[in-house]
């Protein structure tokens, strides 16, 4: 690969020189003698390299000499302050400016690389660092969220756009000649307007915010509990607790028949352990079962309380004792014998 040469002009913030660096081959492009003569209001002699070399040098190195490589269309304020209208036109009128990218020429080699080289003008760089620092950055900042070092990135991003643009050099075909006007000036043709406003844009980085970090998640060990020193430090598995077999002919029902549709009253409120039936022989061992703990009982009565007869037990069911005249006053003498 053959080794970029380019003149002390093209490093970046360097002024623009009085001449144009030129080199050209042994032998002239039959194309360039004919852009030579079209854009030269003065016939002069193009019969040598050296001749072409001189009149391309002075046409390439007069102040008029300005090129336009593109046109890029940019808002004129932040996002936030963009104006809102129902109709696209007058939208695109009010918020959006059409900034034309201008250059000049700093070197044409037609020996090595066959290339010219562009870089761009002050007033095209400023008018760019300008739009970067009011909008763009305004506009990054907006989209992300805040974190601490938000406006110390955001002014590095600034920084960086800054020294990028102003290297900024685009090398192209000197094919390119071919679109030399009167003056030295110009513009790209055959799409290479395109490719230089993509080249543009991509200096203009989003803002990026720093990436998440890594939590480390500390869990605090668990608890041993005390114990000797010869035993084991590492805590073991609980083993699950099993609860005893249990034959399936032992377990009453808990409920009645799923068939029956009739209210009746439930079966365990008037079963006793006595009832149970106990298979003959007996099991040599059997777990003794018990269903106290499943039911709520009264508490016993320990002390008997003597029956006294009511007056329902001598009161006849029907008769004439029972009526208008009262509740078996007839027979009050049994009442007061009894009592």
């Amino acid at each position: 690969m053959p080794v970029q040469l380019l003149p002390a002009s093209a490093a970046a913030f360097a002024p623009r020189a009085s001449s144009v660096n030129v080199v050209l081959g042994s032998k002239v492009e039959p194309w360039l003698t004919q852009t030579l003569k079209r854009i030269n209001r003065i016939k002069r002699p193009l019969n040598s390299v050296p001749q072409h070399q001189r009149c391309l040098t002075e046409t390439l190195s007069s102040p008029n000499a300005i090129w336009t490589l593109t046109s890029i269309m940019l808002p004129k304020a932040p996002e936030s302050e963009l104006r809102k209208d129902s109709h696209p036109l007058v939208e695109a009128v009010f918020n959006y400016q059409l900034l034309h990218i201008e250059a000049y020429i700093v070197h044409v080699d037609m020996v090595l690389r066959n290339e010219v080289a562009y870089k761009l003008t002050t007033d095209s760089i400023d008018a760019l660092v300008e739009y970067h620092k009011e909008i763009h950055c305004i506009d990054s900042k907006a989209k992300t969220y805040d974190w601490s070092e938000k406006d110390q990135q955001c002014k590095k991003l600034h920084e960086d756009f800054v020294q990028a643009i102003n290297k900024f050099v685009f090398r192209t075909h000197v094919s390119a000649l071919e679109g030399l006007e009167e003056d030295g000036a110009g513009e790209l043709l055959s799409g290479k307007s395109e490719e230089v406003k993509n080249n543009i844009m991509g200096l203009m980085k989003p803002l990026l915010p720093p990436p998440p970090r890594v939590v480390d998640v500390i869990r605090q060990p668990p608890l041993l509990p005390s114990s000797p020193a010869n035993a084991n430090m590492w805590s073991q598995p609980t083993t699950p607790v099993s609860l005893p077999h249990v034959d399936a002919w032992r377990v009453l029902p808990s409920s009645p028949s799923i068939t029956s549709s009739q209210d009746s009253t439930p079966i365990w409120a008037n079963m006793g352990m006595s009832e149970v039936q106990i298979p003959s022989p007996t099991p040599s061992y059997s777990q003794p079962f018990s269903t106290a703990g499943f039911f709520y009982s009264s508490p016993g009565i320990t002390a008997p309380i003597p029956a006294l007869p009511l007056p329902s037990m001598f009161t006849p069911q029907c008769g004439v004792g029972i009526g208008y005249g009262g509740f078996g006053w007839d027979r009050y003498q049994e009442y007061t014998t009894t009592m």
